[in-house]
């Protein structure tokens, strides 16, 4: 993707803010950032999947971030680091769109009288701050946002247009809330009775750390009674959905379209893939890594890597395997009778 045009720095520059050693030549101009294949003259690039090696020696690319072992390899300058994903995600940010919005509080916005907004906070147009709300520092709100009762959002946080915050919930530091993305809304509690269905009063709320990231149209419960709580530095994809008392642990990264079910307690450092269901009361450690579409209905206590499923493979094959599947229980009684019968 290229970046504007008059984002314009020197491979010495970018080596500097990356502490990369250079190899070429330091003055080189970079004005944009692309991938291998599609970087042109004047693109920055980078190298951190050995699957996309193949593409080094073609690419024309001004400079390419890469770790030692594919310098030599490399047909332009290049900035020599440790982790070049990593270099990478730093050096993004200085292409990346610069947003422009009109400072303070725009005439459409609605914000009441006892609603506590900072001077440096921009309020987008439309947008709503309800009663007791509390908007720090350099905070954007986002265009057609909801703040509601008594919430918080604190210091330098940015909401897109159009999320929903409900009352009561609590928004750290620094925190990315793309559109779409509703924070307290009733869990899902309900007890049966003779006449069907009662709904149980979600009383808590909702806590969010400091440098939090959460996607567009994820979903955060309110908790029944305690807290539903998203801890500091934890980073949510797209369309996530997690239920009431959840507790997301300190640099958390879940993957799009997962779902977490009420009461569980995910560890400090996990990734969650894509698609992944966790039930509810469970506790996941520390460190544990699933991989996509695993669905957990047990707790898991040593860090590592998980699966569940079957991967794919052709219609035929897999409607064989079913059958299989099926007669495991009949054919482990037939061989437990074995082993009994022989002894």
């Amino acid at each position: 993707m290229s970046s504007e045009l008059e984002k314009q720095f020197t491979l010495s520059q970018l080596a500097e803010i990356v502490d990369a050693e250079v190899v070429g030549d330091s003055n080189t101009l970079v004005t944009g950032i692309s991938t291998l294949q599609t970087a042109k003259k004047g693109d920055l690039s980078f190298l951190a999947n050995p699957a996309y090696e193949k593409f080094l020696k073609e690419t024309n690319a001004s400079v390419v971030i890469l770790s030692q072992s594919s310098a030599e390899s490399c047909p332009c300058a290049a900035l020599v680091v440790k982790n070049p994903y990593l270099a990478y995600a730093t050096l993004s940010h200085y292409f990346a769109h610069t947003l422009t919005e009109s400072k303070g509080t725009h005439s459409t916005a609605v914000v009441h009288e006892t609603a506590v907004v900072d001077a440096s906070a921009v309020i987008a147009a439309n947008a709503v701050i309800e009663k007791g709300a509390v908007i720090g520092a350099n905070v954007v709100i986002g265009a057609g946002c909801f703040i509601g009762e008594n919430a918080v959002v604190a210091e330098q946080t940015r909401l897109y247009a159009n999320v929903s915050v409900y009352h009561g919930v609590s928004i750290g530091k620094r925190c990315i809330i793309h559109s779409g993305a509703v924070l307290g809304a009733d869990g899902f509690g309900i007890a049966p009775g003779s006449d069907g269905w009662n709904k149980i009063a979600q009383i808590g709320g909702v806590v969010v750390g400091d440098d939090v990231e959460i996607g567009a149209n994820t979903t955060i419960d309110r908790g029944a009674l305690d807290n539903t709580v998203i801890e500091c530095g934890a980073k949510l994809d797209n369309q996530i959905q997690i239920a009431h008392n959840v507790v997301v642990g300190e640099n958390t990264a879940i993957a799009a379209c997962s779902g977490i079910a009420g009461s569980t307690r995910i560890g400090k450092n996990c990734i969650l893939g894509g698609g992944c269901g966790i039930a509810g009361h469970l506790d996941i450690t520390d460190n544990v890594h699933l991989t996509g579409m695993t669905l957990v209905t047990k707790s898991i206590k040593k860090p590592g890597v998980y699966s569940s499923g079957t991967a794919v493979e052709p219609n035929a094959q897999w409607r064989r395997n079913v059958v299989r599947f099926r007669q495991l229980d009949e054919l482990a009684n037939r061989v437990k009778k074995l082993e009994k019968d022989t002894k």
